[in-house]
């Protein structure tokens, strides 16, 4: 009864209920406030660049992961490479060691470099060739946005042509798979 009463007020222009977002805008801006305008004009930039790259990362390993679990089985991770497979998997033990740092642990393809995500689709090309133009497309674009994601995850500025380029290959991958 009170949902169907608010949303009448709601549709109204009455607020019901907390902000959230101004709560959340006033909380970033609470945090970022000892820097300096330049420093904090530019860390928003990059948030926004972060967050793209943060999607797109995690939307290629379920692509990976739904692909070969589709083509080869609930057991495609034992049939990766042995040097993709020791490499998360020594990453993994690393942050199950790390027991004071909180977050997800139990997927190991969390645990492949994203340069590697590519190796993968490359290396287990008959499950992929139909989806992507070439492996030649697909290296092409991965170097290049593994480069810019390496910036941005080491904090480092990059030019506002650097950003158009990331969008444009983030498109270009969006058009190709169908996202």
């Amino acid at each position: 009864m009170f949902e169907s009463e608010a949303s009448a007020f709601q549709s109204a222009g009455i607020q019901i209920g907390a902000d959230s977002q101004h709560a959340e805008k006033e909380l970033l801006e609470e945090a970022l406030s000892p820097f300096g305008v330049s420093r904090r004009n530019n860390a928003l930039e990059m948030a926004r660049l972060y967050a793209v790259i943060n999607c797109f990362e995690n939307e290629i390993r379920d692509f990976i992961r739904e692909t070969l679990e589709e083509h080869i089985g609930l057991d495609w991770w034992d049939k990766l490479p042995q040097k993709i497979k020791t490499h998360a998997e020594g990453r993994q033990e690393t942050a199950l060691k790390d027991s004071w740092l909180e977050g997800e642990k139990s997927d190991l393809l969390g645990f492949i470099d994203f340069g590697m995500l590519a190796s993968i689709m490359i290396e287990k090309w008959e499950n992929f060739s139909n989806l992507i133009p070439s492996q030649h497309w697909l290296k092409q674009r991965m170097d290049e946005l593994e480069k810019a994601r390496n910036f941005i995850a080491h904090n480092r500025m990059l030019l506002p042509s650097e950003f158009q380029r990331i969008y444009m290959y983030i498109s270009d991958w969006n058009r190709v798979i169908g996202l």
